[in-house]
């Protein structure tokens, strides 16, 4: 409780001993509320109404002052005696409430809200998953890594097996005629020519002639 809260319901108390004793004995002690005001998370301005109601009917108001309030709740002739005492600012509904109790003293904030909310509705079904996002763009390409290591030299192969003896190729085409030779005795070489023949005719006659005797 601040030290204007506490000096307020003191005041509010003070005046509330300084009834004549008389009158007290006719009417029954009034509860005192006190404490700060807001609206809607805002203190609220000098000149606000502040009002307490019980069943529905307003029973007290009062205007607060630099966000605090002081509110004096008479039964009068009814009786409030354990009923709720619902406050509101300027119009506005306010979330704290409080018993009415004869003489008492409470310090009781109070938060007003202009607009209530409206009931959470019931969360709807999961929907479908939607189709698959079209493939990013490919990052560039990355550093060239280090090169390897020279591998060692592979084992000779074994040598392969002879191939088949190929066909004959085409024969070759005719060479160019030799140059003529040069002009030799053309004449004796007849004669030698004819000699050669009649020996051989000479020879053969005497063969036969031999054979014949």
């Amino acid at each position: 409780m601040t030290k204007t809260r506490f000096l307020a319901l003191v005041t509010a108390l003070a005046l509330l001993l300084a009834i004549p004793t008389s009158v007290l004995a006719q009417r029954v002690p009034p509860h005192v509320f006190v404490g700060s005001v807001t609206l809607d998370g805002v203190a609220a301005v000098d000149g606000a109404a502040v009002t307490a109601w019980i069943d529905g009917e307003q029973v007290a108001a009062t205007n607060p002052s630099g966000g605090d309030y002081s509110l004096l709740i008479d039964q009068g002739d009814s009786s409030f005696a354990g009923k709720t005492v619902s406050f509101k600012v300027s119009g506005a509904n306010v979330t704290e409430t409080a018993a009415w109790t004869q003489g008492g003293g409470t310090v009781l904030d109070l938060t007003g809200i202009t607009g209530s909310a409206g009931a959470s509705g019931t969360s709807g079904s999961t929907g479908e998953a939607g189709p698959a996002g079209s493939a990013g763009r490919a990052g560039p390409p990355g550093p060239a890594g280090p090169a390897g290591a020279d591998g060692s030299a592979g084992s000779a192969g074994s040598a392969g097996s002879s191939g088949s003896t190929g066909s004959d190729g085409a024969a070759g085409s005719v060479g160019p005629a030799g140059e003529a030779g040069e002009s030799g005795g053309g004449a004796i070489g007849v004669i030698a020519l004819i000699i050669a023949i009649v020996a051989l005719l000479a020879a053969g006659g005497s063969y036969m002639m031999g054979r014949r005797a």
